[in-house]
């Protein structure tokens, strides 16, 4: 259950409209790296954490609101920066101060190019949950396995990303007000980052995490004689060196070592498929 605050986070704000940098902010709102993704991947692994104690899925689900925010925060500078965008392509460009600051006093029609159009046409200048391309998001990068440590892996990576792209956008503007509202969104990705990296300290670290699932015996499913082993798949047997070709492995279980790949098994021949089939005849044909 929910309660919501009118206010924003942090004060939005857009100091020279830009309804290019508009379709870009999209990617932060609905692109993989974006904070649709993180907010219901965070709900949906509190939703189903099983977890020996709530405080996981407590924790989670404070996160998640908090990435309602964010979202909130770009669909506000997302309206903000499509303010006076140019609608009609017939006008003139060269005196519009803000088609000015975009496109050079080009024609109000290069503008509009450079937008997604579902904002003239759908949202009456409003953001909306999709990428910088338009393409909806579609949930297909939730993460939320039930395994607490897989999840809190798969969220380093997933704010990792995020603040990757928030750099990209914040270099991208030259508006005080746009990198302001980054530079606290930065912020809070690292925060993030923190956050559940200390969530895989406390379950124990790599040693206490990996390999994940570690809950079943792994001598009864796993092939242990290749789990340390780095494959050479190159044609000479050359490989790159590094930590994961010698010393300790991580968890602490074994050490590192080099297999040059070969063939273990035979060349597949499935044979002809059953008559009743219909796929035989075809490839009879």
């Amino acid at each position: 259950m929910f309660y919501h605050d009118a206010r924003l986070q942090r004060p939005v704000k857009v100091d020279n409209p830009d309804p290019v940098y508009a379709r870009m902010l999209q990617q932060a709102i609905g692109g993989v790296e974006g904070e649709i993704r993180v907010c219901m991947q965070y709900m949906f692994q509190a939703w189903g954490s099983r977890a020996p104690t709530n405080k996981y899925r407590d924790m989670l689900l404070h996160t998640a609101t908090e990435e309602m925010g964010h979202i909130e925060m770009l669909a506000t500078a997302v309206a903000l920066n499509l303010d006076k965008a140019p609608t009609d392509a017939q006008e003139e460009g060269a005196t519009d101060k803000i088609v000015g600051a975009v496109m050079g006093g080009e024609n109000p029609r290069h503008v509009m190019e450079g937008m997604l159009h579902r904002h003239v046409l759908s949202t009456g200048m409003a953001a909306y949950p999709a990428n910088s391309d338009g393409v909806p998001f579609d949930m297909s990068h939730i993460y939320a396995s039930g395994n607490v440590a897989a999840d809190m892996y798969c969220n380093v990576a997933a704010e990792s990303t995020g603040r990757v792209l928030a750099y990209r956008l914040w270099g991208a503007t030259k508006d005080a007000g746009m990198k302001d509202m980054l530079s606290f969104l930065i912020a809070r990705d690292t925060m993030h980052q923190q956050q559940w990296l200390a969530v895989l300290e406390e379950l124990g670290g790599d040693k206490g995490v990996l390999p994940i699932p570690n809950s079943v015996p792994r001598e009864e499913a796993e092939d242990m004689e290749n789990s340390y082993n780095f494959y050479a798949t190159s044609v000479d047997g050359t490989y790159p060196e590094g930590r994961w070709t010698e010393g300790p492995s991580l968890d602490g279980e074994a050490g590192y070592t080099v297999f040059r790949n070969k063939p273990m098994g035979e060349e597949p021949v499935l044979g002809p498929a059953r008559p009743d089939s219909g796929a035989q005849k075809e490839q009879m044909k």
